[in-house]
């Protein structure tokens, strides 16, 4: 079930689901995440079952609408000085959250969500600022990186019982990028080409 639509983004609203998020938040720490129950969450949060029912359905929606509020970043990628240390300094620590349990965890909510795509425009979003950072740079597009470094990651969390190797994951960011600084090549190779048959006839 959706999440409903229209509500203000402050007041009472706001304060009733921060207090759910924050009860569900503090359930997940204290016991296992299976054993969690909308009558727990309510009584943590000082609101009725029914509240939560009206807003988000049942369980694995408001589940899922927390993974995706946790993983908002707090704050912008770490920037080393180039693109690839960038890159891979965003990726390291994204792996790391992701594959330990409560990462996994996240993800399988997630996949519960009615806007599970949130995840990949919140991706999008600090990879496009890493690229922004460099415009001298050869740099991929963000959707090269998603599907050649993000994918086989998240595909190793959610099927995999060992999550992608450090080493693994530099190659593989190692691969898009140099396929970026080929394409780059060689629209230049052909342009230069170009120029010299005109001026050749």
């Amino acid at each position: 079930m959706a999440i409903k639509e229209g509500l203000r983004p402050g007041g009472r609203s706001a304060r009733v689901q921060e207090s759910i998020h924050s009860a569900v938040r503090a359930l997940l720490q204290e016991q296992e995440r299976s054993t969690v129950t909308v009558p727990q969450i309510a009584a943590r949060a000082g609101v009725t079952p029914s509240t939560i029912y009206r807003r988000w359905g049942d369980l694995a929606a408001l589940l899922a609408d927390v993974a995706l509020a946790r993983m908002r970043p707090d704050s912008e990628p770490a920037e080393t000085g180039s693109l690839r240390s960038d890159i891979r300094a965003w990726a390291e620590q994204y792996l790391d959250e992701m594959s330990s349990e409560p990462g996994r965890n996240m993800m399988r909510d997630v996949q519960a969500s009615a806007t599970p795509g949130y995840c990949v425009a919140i991706i999008g979003a600090q990879l496009q600022t890493i690229i922004e950072r460099y415009p001298d740079e050869a740099a991929p597009s963000v959707d090269q990186l998603i599907n050649q470094v993000v994918a086989p990651v998240v595909f190793r969390i959610l099927f995999s019982a060992a999550a992608l190797e450090v080493d693994e994951l530099h190659r593989l960011i190692d691969i898009a990028l140099q396929q970026d600084e080929r394409y780059r090549w060689q629209a230049s190779s052909h342009r230069i080409c170009g120029v010299h048959k005109l001026c050749v006839h």
